[in-house]
Order: C-alpha cells, then sequence, then structure tokens
C-alpha cells in the first residue's frame, strides 16, 4: 500500500489525554462556562456542560497529555524489530519538551513520518496545540503551515483504510480484530483513563495501554504492506 516509504523511517505514536482537572469544580467559572459552549453541539439536551466533563481529554483546550509512547523499526538479521518507549509524566510540560528532542534529534530529515490512527484528526493536532499552550516551539514535523497536502509527513492507517471514503470510520480495535493483528484492548480502554488516572493512580498502567496501541498501528501498517506481523520477542521496550 505504501511500499515507496521505508518503514524505518516512520515513528509510529499514540497519546493519552485526560481533563486538565479531575473534578469540574475545580475548574474556573470562565472555563466552565467555555466548557460549556465548546460542548453544546455534543451534549444536546441530553447532559449537563457538568454531566460531561469526564469526556474533556477529547479537548485540547480543556484536556492534557499525560504519556506519548512511540515505536520505530530497524532490521536486525534480516528482520523487522520493532523498538517502543513511551514518555509519561504528571508534568505535561516535560512530556512534549522530551517528545520535541526525539524528533528535532532522531526524526527531522525529509524522509521521516509521523504514523498514528486517527492521528490526522486527534494526535497529531493535540500535541501541535498542547505545545502551544505549553509555549513549546513546534517541532518541523507538527509545524504545518504554508505546506501541501503532500508534503504534510503524515500517515494515518485509519485514513489509509477508507480509501478515499470519508465518511468512513474505522477504530484501532475493528481494524486489528479483522486484520489478525493482537487486540491492544485488553485492559483499558480510552473512556477509563481519566479514572485510572485520578482514582487509581496508576501512570504504569495507562503507559503500557498506550504501548499496546502504539504497537498495534506498527503492526497494522506490516500488514496494509502485506508484510507478516512481528512476533512477541520482535518487540523490544527501550527505557
Amino acid at each position: 500500500m505504501i511500499n515507496t516509504v521505508d518503514l524505518q523511517n516512520i515513528l509510529f505514536l499514540d497519546i493519552e489525554t485526560i481533563p486538565q482537572h479531575e473534578h469540574w469544580n475545580n475548574l474556573a467559572e470562565e472555563t466552565q462556562e467555555l466548557y460549556t459552549l465548546k460542548t453544546q453541539y455534543q451534549r444536546k439536551e441530553e447532559f449537563t456542560a457538568e454531566e460531561f466533563y469526564h469526556k474533556a481529554g477529547i479537548w485540547a483546550e480543556f484536556g492534557k497529555i499525560i504519556c506519548i509512547s512511540v515505536g520505530y523499526f530497524v532490521i536486525r538479521e534480516g528482520a523487522y524489530e520493532l523498538r517502543i518507549t513511551s514518555f509519561a509524566n504528571d508534568d505535561e510540560e516535560k512530556i512534549l519538551l522530551d517528545f520535541k528532542t526525539l524528533l528535532d534529534t532522531h526524526f527531522n530529515l525529509k524522509k521521516h513520518i509521523l504514523c498514528a490512527h486517527n492521528g490526522k484528526e486527534f494526535d497529531f493536532p493535540y500535541i501541535a496545540r498542547r505545545m502551544i499552550v505549553n509555549k513549546i516551539q513546534l517541532p518541523e514535523k507538527l509545524n504545518l503551515f504554508g505546506k501541501k497536502p503532500w508534503e504534510i509527513p503524515h500517515i494515518d492507517t485509519m485514513e489509509l483504510w477508507k480509501f478515499g471514503d470519508y465518511k468512513h470510520y474505522t477504530s484501532l480495535k475493528l481494524l486489528t480484530h479483522i486484520l489478525g493483528v493482537p487486540s491492544p484492548k485488553q485492559d483499558i480502554n480510552g473512556s477509563e483513563v481519566a479514572n485510572v488516572y485520578y482514582k487509581e493512580q496508576n501512570l504504569p498502567r495507562i503507559t503500557n495501554y498506550c504501548e499496546q496501541d502504539t504497537i498495534a498501528i506498527a503492526q497494522l501498517l506490516l500488514r496494509f504492506n502485506n508484510l507478516p506481523i512481528l512476533k512477541p520477542t520482535q518487540i523490544i521496550n527501550i527505557k
């Protein structure tokens, strides 16, 4: 499908986000009002803004990043091997700065590409927006200003699966299921992340979940190119 791209030049990634505050009452009154306006279309008449606050992590204006997991291929003994690592912290600024350093240092060439599932609609713009909020200069791979569509160094596995069908949405869980890729959703799902973070205070559990999604995205790209998926021994977690 994308056999013109060297898979070793792709950085696979996934992010986990949560509401900026645990409770609605922690928000300033003006922020509550703005959230109410922002979510009016999604809520309709079914929920109040307060009842809908558990979904605040979806929006970069009201959420924050607690984990970015990344992976990249290397060829070892003639076969692909996936190296995986994460930036996970209670300090969002540190996560973003560490991720920016990775991009600026190791994935800053024209040949390098970022890949995520629904990344063009969620992961890539979310990271960029949170960098702006945190007063961090955007790395070249996230600065899309003035670039033509074919110059944007992003691959979206969900977009690849659309084959031009703009109304078609396929979840990562469904796509891995039908393509025979081990499911990443074996512990928690996205709707539970905030609870695991705030109630359980279990960031390592969230990090593992995020890494499993990143691995699944890399596996999908192998399948899209009719290549065999990786065995567990071919996935190396580096700290």
